[in-house]
């Protein structure tokens, strides 16, 4: 068969997708495509989707999690959608939609109050907790998701209390704010770890084409919905929480699914107690199962990376204790029940690591003490005690680290920006 088309002069393909030949008979080059016809006529099919709704290139050009990623994101933006639309109904009707005696000075003023008020939440969660949504997207991303439930459902009792409508409406929206804030950042943080071709833009533009999809499809539920929910709200409420249950579960397979192979407080913290525990170094997939990704009370002492020098030492000779055993362009120290870290500005990415491996470290050694603990160790000698650990384990722990697949070229550690030159004896 190959003899009767001609001899093969070279082959290609796009990506991973299907490959062509190009033959050469009786002095001409003809191009023909791999596979039976029927298989080709399926290919392209496939090819026209994945053209139209995945990144170029896919699955190279993205993380090994991309796709499991986006199953989950569509079905719970679908479920989203529905629960947004008995959401809208219920808001239209507490402003007045259908009511002849309502105005529409009541209705607009209702509705702007309720933007200005999201406009100024906005503002303020994007100030107070913008930094933290690079280091955390995961637990802020589905925080998000579960206050949009929350406001979604003060929108559809809003209409039930007239006398409260306003402030229902206004505090719903201000939840929103913050959901648009913590959701679309946390959304770009996860687009920038799935970009393996530096194709951000890409991915994010096929994001949209997905869940443009995704919200016509729940459009057309929804035009089949409004009938059967108007003036029912026994029916309203069961359908929400059945969207809401599914919305919240598709939400937490999504973020559960996601492994960054970058290092953040918890992953890095996950690590190394496993690596002091039994000389083993958990690999991303292992790290990232075991990430908490709800928002939690702290049960060690919290840690502040990136501080000024007053937070870490008080006087000359608590810098001279700060410097005792430490040879580090970081100081660490304990104050206010927190273990606090002052970064010189030479500290590398392995520096930034080390010192926040220390400070885990002597979190959660200060936070459940052993038996063998001496009990009237202080603050300082914990300190020196965790230089001298990081001493013995750093450099073999970090070899393990980037052997068991984690980049450590670049970081998601949450430091602020206080960098410090101090003076030592020697200089």
């Amino acid at each position: 068969m190959e003899s009767a088309r001609g001899v093969v002069l070279a082959t290609e393909k796009y990506g991973s997708a299907e490959s062509w030949k190009y033959f050469a008979k009786d002095a001409v080059m003809e191009r023909r495509r791999d596979g039976s016809e029927g298989a080709s006529r399926g290919n392209s099919i496939v090819g026209v989707f994945k053209s139209v709704f995945l990144p170029q290139g896919y699955p190279e050009s993205v993380s090994g999690d991309y796709l499991q990623y986006q199953f989950w994101d569509t079905v719970q933006a679908f479920s989203s959608s529905l629960s947004g639309t008995l959401a809208t109904q219920a808001s239209l009707k507490g402003v007045g939609v259908g009511n002849q005696e309502a105005t529409v000075a009541a209705a607009t003023i209702t509705w702007l109050l309720r933007d200005g008020t999201g406009m100024l939440g906005r503002i303020l969660f994007a100030w107070q907790k913008g930094t933290k949504l690079d280091s955390e997207a995961k637990k802020w991303r589905l925080f998000a998701d579960v206050l949009n439930d929350i406001a979604m459902f003060m929108e559809i009792l809003a209409p039930y209390f007239p006398a409260c409508f306003t402030l229902i409406v206004c505090t719903a929206g201000i939840f929103k704010s913050v959901v648009g804030v913590a959701g679309g950042a946390t959304r770009a943080a996860l687009t920038v770890h799935q970009a393996r071709r530096d194709n951000m833009a890409d991915i994010s533009a096929k994001d949209g084409s997905q869940e443009t999809l995704v919200n016509l499809a729940g459009l057309l539920i929804s035009l089949m919905l409004i009938p059967l929910v108007t003036d029912n709200l026994i029916l309203t409420v069961g359908l929400f929480f059945l969207f809401t249950a599914l919305h919240l579960f598709a939400n937490y397979k999504a973020v559960r699914s996601v492994v960054m192979e970058t290092l953040n407080e918890a992953r890095l913290s996950i690590v190394l107690q496993q690596h002091l525990r039994d000389g083993r170094v958990l690999s991303p997939l292992e790290a990232n199962q075991r990430e908490p990704v709800f928002l939690e009370f702290r049960k060690t002492l919290p840690i502040k990376l990136g501080v000024r020098l007053q937070e870490v030492v008080q006087s000359p000779e608590d810098l001279n204790l700060a410097l005792k055993e430490n040879n580090m362009p970081y100081l660490l120290g304990v104050r206010n029940g927190c273990v606090c870290v002052c970064l010189g500005p030479e500290a590398s990415v392995q520096d930034e690591i080390r010192a926040v491996s220390q400070a885990v470290w002597l979190s959660s050694k200060m936070s459940h003490p052993t038996t063998r603990d001496p009990p009237t160790q202080s603050n300082w000698e914990m300190v020196h005690e965790s230089h001298k650990i990081m001493d013995k384990i750093f450099n073999p722990f970090l070899k393990g680290v980037e052997a068991a697949g984690w980049d450590i070229k670049r970081t998601l550690l949450d430091w602020d920006e206080w960098r410090v030159e101090w003076k030592t004896k020697n200089n």
